[in-house]
C-alpha cells in the first residue's frame, strides 16, 4: 500500500518550517537546524499529532466512542489524544504513572480542560498494571454498548509511525524547494520509538543519506534498537517497501536519561538554558532537553562530527516547563546576589 492510500485526518497545521540556529551552530561547530514539530498546532502542539492522523483515521472508520491510551504525568501523547478524541465526539480515558496531584499544572491542566477521565495508577505498579488497566476501560465501555479503541503508549505502532514516514516526505520536499542538500544527521528525542521508527522508514524512502539518531529519555526493558527495528519492519510491510532493519542498524544514545524518564538531568536542564538564551527557543525537562544535551554530547565526543548538518526534530511539549519551574529557576538567587 502507498503511503498516500493510507487513511489520514487533517490535524496538524502542515508543513511545519524548518530554522536554522544560528547561534547554536555557531558555538557548537555544526550546522544546526530545528524541524518546528512544536508548531504542529492541533491540542497544543508536538509531533504525536502527526501519528494521530493516522490512528485517529482508523477510529474513526470504526465509529469508536470510547478512545484509550497512557503515558506519564506529563505526557504530550495523552494530552493531543484527549483533544482529538474531543475532537472527534469520543471520550478520552487516560491512564497515566503517578499519583493523583494536589495541583494540576501543565499537560494535567491541559487534560483537564480537554475534560478527559483520568486514572492515575502508582508509578511502581505501573508497568504490570497498565495493559490491564486500558483493557478494562474498553471491557466497561464495551458493556456500556461503548465501542473503544486503546492507543498504545506514545502513539507508538506501525500505523502510528506512518506519521513520521509522511514526515520525511514533508522534509525532502522543503530541501528540494529550497535547493539545499538534506542534513547528514536526523536527531529526535525516544521515549516509545514510533517516531524514530517513522524516521527510519521515511529516511529510507526520501531521504538515504540522512543517519537517524535516537536521543532514550527513558530506560526500556527490551532495548529501543529492538523495539523500534520491530516496528520499522512492520511499517516498511505495511507500505509494501522492501526493507527490514536489524537492532544493531538503530543508533540509539543512552548516556543523557539522567535520573529516569520524567526526572529532569542536570545536562537536559543547561541544554534548556542555552536554547532559551541563545535562540528564544523552548525545551522541556522531559524529552527536548535531554535530546538536545544529547546532540551537545555526541559532538563533543565526535559521534557527530564537527561542520556536520544536524537536523533536530522538535517534538513539543513546552507545558512540561511548568511543573518543573523550582528546578529552572534554582539559579535566580545566584544572579541576585551579583547585583
Amino acid at each position: 500500500m502507498k503511503l498516500e492510500e493510507i487513511p489520514r485526518l487533517s490535524l496538524g497545521f502542515l508543513p511545519t518550517p524548518i530554522e536554522k540556529l544560528e547561534r547554536l551552530s555557531a558555538e557548537l561547530g555544526i550546522s544546526l537546524s530545528v524541524k518546528r514539530d512544536d508548531f504542529t498546532g492541533f491540542g497544543g502542539g508536538g509531533n504525536k499529532v502527526r501519528k494521530l492522523e493516522y490512528l485517529m483515521a482508523d477510529a474513526v472508520s470504526q465509529g469508536i466512542k470510547v478512545l484509550i491510551t497512557t503515558g506519564g504525568h506529563q505526557s504530550n501523547h495523552a494530552r493531543m489524544t484527549a483533544a482529538a478524541a474531543r475532537k472527534y465526539g469520543m471520550k478520552p480515558i487516560l491512564v497515566l504513572r503517578g499519583n493523583r496531584p494536589d495541583l494540576y499544572q501543565g499537560n494535567l491542566l491541559l487534560d483537564h480542560l480537554f475534560g478527559a477521565e483520568i486514572d492515575f495508577l502508582d508509578p511502581d505498579a505501573y508497568f504490570t498494571e497498565i495493559n490491564p488497566r486500558m483493557q478494562y476501560h474498553a471491557d466497561q465501555a464495551e458493556a456500556r454498548g461503548e465501542k473503544a479503541y486503546i492507543i498504545p503508549l506514545g502513539g507508538a505502532s506501525a500505523l502510528g509511525a506512518m506519521g513520521y514516514v509522511n514526515a520525511v516526505k514533508e522534509l525532502a520536499q522543503q530541501y528540494r524547494a529550497a535547493g539545499t542538500p538534506t542534513p547528514d544527521y536526523i536527531v529526535a528525542p525516544v521515549g516509545s520509538g514510533g517516531t524514530l521508527a517513522g524516521l527510519h522508514i521515511g529516511c529510507a524512502m526520501f531521504m538515504p543519506k540522512a543517519e537517524v539518531i535516537g536521543i532514550a529519555v527513558t530506560g526500556s526493558a527490551v532495548p529501543f534498537s529492538e523495539r523500534i527495528a520491530v516496528m520499522a519492519n512492520a511499517g516498511a510491510e505495511l507500505l509494501g517497501f522492501d526493507k527490514l532493519w536489524t537492532a544493531d542498524e538503530i543508533r540509539i544514545e543512552n548516556d543523557y536519561i539522567g535520573p529516569g524518564y520524567s526526572i529532569p538531568s542536570e545536562a537536559g536542564n543547561a541544554a534548556i538554558k542555552l536554547a532559551g538564551n541563545r535562540e528564544g527557543m523552548l525545551l522541556d525537562p522531559v524529552y527536548t532537553g535531554k535530546a538536545v544535551a544529547g546532540i551537545i554530547g555526541c559532538v563533543e565526543n565526535g559521534s557527530i562530527a564537527k561542520g556536520s548538518h544536524v537536523l533536530f526534530i522538535h517534538c513539543g511539549g513546552s507545558p512540561a516547563l511548568y511543573p518543573y519551574a523550582g528546578l529552572l529557576t534554582d539559579d535566580i538567587g545566584t544572579r541576585l546576589s551579583g547585583l
